[in-house]
């Protein structure tokens, strides 16, 4: 169950720059698509450069804010306020109980 949980905590460590990448994705997208009514090939590929960091940068910003404002978010993917992971539940060495700690003493037969 904990490598689950581990593995739920990486994806929302990793969704951050993944929206972020999406975003510039289809943002470079959406400027080869202006990009193609250019006639200049040099300015068609700024023109996608730039719509693409636009999208990614004003991704970023609006998860960000996102986070910023939703604490129920934050603590479901194990993130802080940045967007960075939040480790501190795995710099502590986890509690065990007295029942497991302790074996039960065996009787010979």
């Amino acid at each position: 169950m904990r490598w689950v949980r581990l593995l739920f905590r990486i994806f929302g460590w990793l969704l951050t720059p993944f929206l972020a990448w999406a975003a510039s994705f289809f943002g470079a997208v959406g400027g080869a698509v202006l990009a193609m009514k250019l006639e200049d090939p040099v300015r068609g590929l700024a023109l996608t450069a730039v719509c693409g960091g636009i999208a990614g940068f004003a991704a970023l910003i609006g998860w960000l804010h996102y986070l910023r404002r939703s604490p129920e978010v934050r603590e479901v993917l194990a993130v802080t306020e940045e967007g960075t992971p939040d480790t501190l539940e795995f710099a502590t060495i986890p509690e065990v109980p007295e029942e497991i700690s302790e074996p039960e003493p065996t009787q010979p037969s």
